[in-house]
């Protein structure tokens, strides 16, 4: 199996969206909505690394990475034959 990073990237950008949308559940006060405006920006924060977070993984299944098809190695054998 190969190395793919967009594994690691979704993996780590839906953990920290749930970390995100938990916190936002949570420890919602007023002084933290009105410096945002009235919104809840770490849920909808959350709720956007979730989705990315999402359609990272989506790629990952609808493109894997396949490896290059190798050549077998010429032995000694195979180049006095071509000769």
């Amino acid at each position: 199996m190969l190395f793919d990073i967009r594994t690691i990237v979704g993996a780590l950008l839906g953990s920290y969206g749930v970390i995100l949308i938990i916190t936002g559940l949570v420890h919602d006060t007023a002084a933290e909505e009105a410096k945002t405006g009235g919104i809840n920006i770490n849920i909808w924060s959350g709720i956007g690394m979730a989705a990315v977070a999402l359609a990272f993984l989506v790629w990952v299944l609808l493109r894997p990475v396949v490896p290059p098809n190798r050549e077998p190695p010429i032995t000694e054998e195979d180049s006095s034959a071509e000769v």
